[in-house]
């Protein structure tokens, strides 16, 4: 009598389709894990228990696999370490984030090669002489629901992405919000409509206001932590901090077609103690490197921010290049804590870890102030830290938008001579990124910059750095 009921209502679900009854759709999302190899075999084990209980669950990547420790970056091929972590752990799919494009357009036609998963940009065109292998988009099926994922990539205030120009040399690109109503037709086709963005998360706010048609948008790029996920305008956003400190796990009931709800959770990496033994063991062969582990330097007292190690940084290249003037952009800093203790090699690789080189110029404190400001600019609206002069700047409002003053001083508290030629060191991503008019572009070197500090670090042996600033901010 049971099977005859059972058989009656399945019979009934079959004929009346407006009656079927919810399937769930699973998504676990990551972003900006920039090389964050340690976490991987828990990432693993945490993928494998939820698969255990949703085999169909989908893993995305928002980008930014790449970039931020030195076992990953300056393997051979760049970011083999990480992509075969992410082949093991099974990831379906990742949006391209601007630091994909550090190691170049071949370094980054060997990483698609080298990847099981796709990677998603509908707003990027790559020639095919290129060998970039990206698609705009995706479809899954999840239990017969179609499940369609959109890619974007991050585009900065150059037009590009925000890695050196020279990176992405043969590629264009085009803004979001002029590629994403092209492909509302997919929308159309799809049960549950996916972004898989690189942009930040203000931005995706205002795309969940153009774009309400989509579902869910899994966000990166600006490290903002949200508590599971953001409602705006309908449209579920979710995206955590920088290094793999949570992932988020988000179910969707889809009934007749449609998404009838959304629920965005965080799993903390920290509290998850198991680990894959699978994952353990790759990690261990790639970081079986005794030259990272090579103590250069001790640190007197805890460095606890970003302007004291760029202070630090910068101390470091006008010693080594024989500089009056160093510069470094905010966002090229990449600690802002360090406990007291010895330094070793893979510190400070993670420390500045883009491999970028040397730059001195001979420019005028003129051409010194209009740099600044344009690095400025081009670094989201962050100031540039430097060694052998401090800023004071004070900007229009608290938002930091436009700078209404700035003013140079010398080691001694006097006013740099704005006519005076002054020899400055930067990096080559700063070079290019500070499009100011200025006589002397510089001579590149063939040195790192992450190189240059370890050099500085052997002879001075000991630092401290605690509250070090080099400018002062006001409105």
């Amino acid at each position: 009598m049971k099977k005859f009921f059972v058989s009656i209502i399945t019979l009934i679900v079959l004929s009346f389709p407006g009656i079927v009854t919810a399937e769930t759709v699973r998504i676990l999302s990551t972003n900006d894990m920039h090389s964050a190899l340690e976490k991987m075999p828990q990432l693993a084990a945490i993928v494998d228990s939820i698969r255990a209980i949703d085999p169909t669950v989908l893993v995305l990547s928002a980008g930014d696999n790449r970039t931020g420790n030195p076992y990953n970056d300056r393997y051979e091929p760049v970011s083999y370490p990480m992509i075969q972590l992410m082949n093991l752990i099974g990831f379906d799919a990742s949006a391209l984030g601007n630091h994909e494009y550090d190691s170049k357009v071949e370094g980054l036609a060997k990483m698609t090669a080298l990847s099981n998963f796709q990677y998603l940009a509908a707003n990027i065109e790559c020639p095919p002489e290129t060998g970039i292998k990206v698609v705009p988009y995706q479809v899954f099926d999840v239990k017969g629901i179609k499940v369609g994922i959109l890619g974007i990539t991050q585009i900065g205030t150059l037009g590009i992405p925000d890695t050196h120009p020279d990176n992405v040399k043969g590629l264009s690109f085009q803004q979001p919000s002029d590629v994403i109503p092209k492909y509302k037709w997919l929308t159309d086709q799809c049960d549950v409509n996916v972004l898989l963005t690189h942009i930040g998360f203000e931005n995706d706010v205002e795309l969940a206001s153009q774009f309400p048609y989509y579902d869910l948008i899994v966000s990166s790029h600006s490290h903002t932590q949200l508590e599971g996920g953001e409602i705006h305008n309908g449209v579920l956003i979710t995206q955590n901090g920088y290094q793999l400190p949570r992932v988020t796990l988000t179910t969707l009931e889809v009934e007749n077609g449609n998404v009838t709800s959304k629920k965005a959770e965080n799993i903390y990496l920290d509290k998850f103690i198991t680990r894959s033994e699978a994952a353990t063991a790759l990690l261990n062969y790639f970081e079986s490197s005794p030259e990272m582990e090579r103590v250069v330097g001790n640190v007197k007292s805890d460095i606890t921010s970003y302007d004291a190690f760029g202070v630090m940084m910068c101390d470091a290249w006008v010693s080594e290049c024989d500089c009056d003037i160093a510069i470094e952009n905010y966002g090229g800093v990449r600690y802002d804590f360090f406990p007291a203790g010895p330094i070793k090699v893979k510190d400070i690789y993670n420390l500045d870890p883009f491999m970028n080189n040397a730059v001195v110029m001979n420019i005028t404190g003129e051409e010194l102030k209009d740099m600044l400001i344009a690095c400025y600019k081009a670094d989201r609206n962050r100031f540039p830290i430097t060694s052998g002069c401090t800023a004071a700047v004070t900007y229009k409002d608290k938002s930091k938008s436009e700078i209404k003053s700035l003013n140079l001083f010398d080691t001694n508290g006097k006013k740099l001579d704005m006519k005076k030629k002054y020899r400055v060191m930067t990096n080559n991503y700063v070079a290019s990124i500070a499009a100011s008019p200025r006589e002397d572009e510089g001579v590149r070197g063939t040195i790192t910059t992450s190189d240059l500090i370890i050099q500085w670090l052997e002879k001075v042996k000991t630092v401290d750095y605690q509250g070090r600033t080099s400018f002062t901010e006001k409105w």
